[in-house]
């Protein structure tokens, strides 16, 4: 009788986990969204201001961000110095594999940011910097509107799905 007990309690405990972590992929993914969105504001900045050679703006931008962003512009500014690629676009292709399991809002992102860095001039790779923000703002902003009752809603899914497996079982 009390192995059915634990049983359920196991069952319920798994569910309202995969909830919960559910949520916690949800925050991240913002998190990296405004990661991305600091990373494009501080090498435009470099870009404007000090116009500094493209390898470099990314290892520093890399080395100030956290998490995958991080990662992800260290590894470009790694493959453009190697210069095994003959664009930034496979270059930003390899980083990002490299990088680790990127977010699909992300990786639309570095697909717009692909498309513009590196060949164009000052002013036309500013542009897509900023078109890399906004898609990013935009993302950010769908993500945010109920977030709250959204996040709420996975965990006490995760909940209740447990306790009906539990039911079900004992």
């Amino acid at each position: 009788m009390s192995l059915k007990w634990i049983g359920a309690f196991l069952i319920m405990s798994g569910c309202g986990l995969i909830g919960f972590s559910i949520s916690a992929a949800y925050r991240r993914q913002e998190r990296e969204l405004r990661e991305l969105i600091s990373a494009m504001e501080y090498m435009t900045c470099e870009l404007r201001y000090k116009m500094t050679p493209l390898p470099e703006m990314c290892r520093q931008a890399g080395i100030e961000r956290s998490g995958i962003v991080g990662r992800l512009l260290t590894n470009l500014a790694n493959e453009l110095d190697s210069q095994v690629s003959p664009d930034v676009q496979s270059c930003l292709a390899v980083a990002a594999a490299t990088a680790g399991p990127l977010p699909n809002r992300i990786q639309e992102a570095i697909c717009i940011l692909g498309a513009s860095l590196g060949r164009f001039d000052l002013d036309g790779q500013l542009q897509g910097m900023e078109s890399v923000r906004g898609f990013c703002r935009d993302q950010l902003e769908r993500m945010s509107a109920n977030r709250d009752v959204r996040l709420r809603s996975y965990q006490t899914l995760g909940l209740c799905a447990g306790a009906a497996l539990a039911i079900l079982f004992v």
